[in-house]
């Protein structure tokens, strides 16, 4: 299952924090057409009937099945830039 580091769970409680359902907010992650060559992260309200949830301090990741799939053994990170626009990064998890 995808892990989320500690400031990927602070950068998700962050974009959250202003949505119109704080509590059941969170990032959806989902595949783009057939294959997983690409998926698109999008704030969400609450998951889709058939996403996984993903919660770690407080953060929720909503992925739709193709996702948790390709994303099974990853880490999700986040980092912000001089201008304080946040980007997410997949890495492998540690062992």
């Amino acid at each position: 299952m995808l892990t989320l580091t500690a400031n990927a769970a602070q950068a998700i409680r962050d974009l959250t924090a202003t949505a119109p359902e704080p509590a059941q907010s969170g990032i959806r992650i989902s595949s783009e057409g057939e294959g997983a060559n690409a998926l698109t992260l999008s704030l969400a309200t609450a998951p889709e009937p058939a996403d996984a949830v993903v919660e770690s301090e407080g953060a929720r990741v909503y992925l739709d099945p193709v996702a948790a799939t390709v994303l099974d053994d990853k880490s999700l990170d986040a980092g912000a830039d001089d201008q304080g626009s946040v980007s997410f990064l997949v890495t492998e998890q540690a062992v």
